[in-house]
């Protein structure tokens, strides 16, 4: 029988501050100028707009900072970076980061200052990823490191995981916290749930399989990003049943595709080695649900560190973030849009789906056939080909709900997962975004039939 320990008012208070105060930024629905929001996506925001005419030459900057410094640690090894330990995970990185990381640094440089190939600086391609999608990134990630804190530190992924693992693992054999990082998602940014899901499996709270599972699975497209996917084409009014179909579609794919492989051979192995008990989530005699919870809550609670540590951890997952992943989705984003924009790579890709799609009974099954497996570079792409090119309301409908259940696309989830320490490389998220495909692919089409 495990001892409830007594904690004092100060504890409780530690816990239920910052823990509430988490809560209304990560996971709160609050309207925002005509659209359903987050706090923190609404500080973002607010910060892109405040630093607009300087966001690209302040992320030009950082690129080629961290280059240098990548670079300089690299070829001279100093002791100084070696020892400390946020320093040499950052900058002492393998020769394949590197280059990445380079690439990016060149990429961003070109871009920029809009020379060198067109491929590489058109607005189609590296000019979407450094325009349109970094500076949302800077700012989110911003917010989003400095704030995670309050949903790490003080004992809410405790309490939540203890009440939710009844339902998140007996549905999708993973641990009950895991629900907060698809609430951070769904209601805000998936790059957010990502951010979580990576800082808390570099703390072992997850196993490699949990980690790669939550990231391809449970990193959910917003809301309002979904309202610009079916705005896109033409479909604004059918918001409410193209939601819903997004929704069981996602249920389905998060059901089936991790007890498929790639996601099922993943070892339950932590970050450092070992490995997850059966008891690890088991209630102890002489407590419920509820108690074993709040008591686990304030245990994390009584060993915060104080404000100090807090803020400290926050500016390195700021730095982590912004000054680590950029460049990498700058680099994997931009390539993967000029595979798209300027070989038919993906319009054959797209040509063993024309049969699936035609006993489907989906209208223009070739023209949609050729928007399938281009999401894999950018998630807008397919709906933007749909708005030009099909008439069909019902193929429309479901090129938008597909491109936004398949949820892995490399212009941002996709770079930002291969960015983080989550154990899944670029072959195995294809593999996983073409399982998606042939999962939600029958059941929006049977949604579709229903509308339509």
């Amino acid at each position: 029988m495990t001892k409830s320990q007594t904690h004092s008012l100060k504890t409780a208070l530690t816990f239920i501050i910052p823990s509430l105060i988490g809560v209304l930024l990560f996971m709160t629905p609050i309207s925002f100028q005509g659209a359903i929001t987050i706090p923190v996506a609404i500080l973002a925001k607010a910060l892109q707009h405040l630093l607009s005419d300087w966001l690209t030459t302040i992320i030009l900057t950082i690129s080629l900072l961290m280059a240098l410094a990548t670079l300089l640690t690299k070829l001279f090894r100093p002791k100084a970076i070696r020892t400390h330990h946020f320093l040499n995970a950052l900058l002492n990185i393998n020769p394949f980061w590197l280059v990445v990381r380079l690439t990016g640094a060149v990429f961003i440089t070109l871009t920029f200052f809009g020379i060198g190939p067109e491929a590489i600086r058109s607005a189609d391609t590296g000019g979407l990823v450094m325009n349109d999608l970094l500076p949302v990134l800077f700012c989110v990630f911003f917010f989003a490191g400095l704030l995670l804190p309050l949903l790490l530190n003080f004992g809410l992924l405790e309490l939540f995981g203890t009440l939710l693992t009844t339902i998140m693992r007996p549905l999708f054999n993973l641990p009950g916290r895991s629900a907060i990082d698809c609430m951070a998602s769904w209601l805000g940014d998936g790059s957010v749930g990502i951010l979580l899901t990576s800082k808390q499996y570099e703390d072992n709270f997850y196993t490699q399989r949990e980690a790669a599972i939550i990231g391809t699975t449970f990193s959910a497209v917003s809301i309002t990003f979904s309202l610009v996917v079916i705005t896109q084409v033409g479909l604004e009014a059918m918001f409410v049943p193209f939601y819903l179909t997004v929704c069981l579609a996602g249920v389905v794919a998060a059901v089936v595709v991790p007890r498929l492989p790639p996601l099922s051979l993943k070892k339950d192995l932590y970050l450092n080695g070992s490995s997850r008990k059966k008891d690890d989530e088991a209630v102890p005699a002489g407590h419920h649900v509820l108690s074993w919870g709040i008591q686990l809550a304030l245990n994390k609670a009584a060993h915060t560190g104080g404000p100090l540590k807090v803020v400290e951890e926050g500016f390195k997952n700021v730095i982590d973030m912004i000054f680590g992943i950029i460049p990498v989705v700058m680099a994997i984003g931009t390539i993967a849009l000029m595979i798209a924009q300027y070989t038919p790579v993906f319009d054959y890709l797209g040509m063993p789906f024309i049969p699936l799609l035609e006993w489907l009974h989906i209208p223009e099954a070739t023209a949609a056939s050729k928007t399938i497996v281009v999401g894999f570079a950018d998630m807008f792409i397919p709906s933007i080909l749909a708005s030009n090119g099909i008439q069909a309301e019902m193929t429309r409908f479901i090129i938008a709900a597909l491109s936004v259940t398949q949820l892995i696309y490399m212009s941002e989830v996709g770079a930002l997962l291969i960015g983080s320490k989550i154990p899944v490389n670029a072959w195995e998220l294809f593999i996983i975004f073409l399982l998606r495909t042939l999962v939600t692919l029958p059941v929006i089409a049977g949604m579709a039939h229903l509308f339509f």
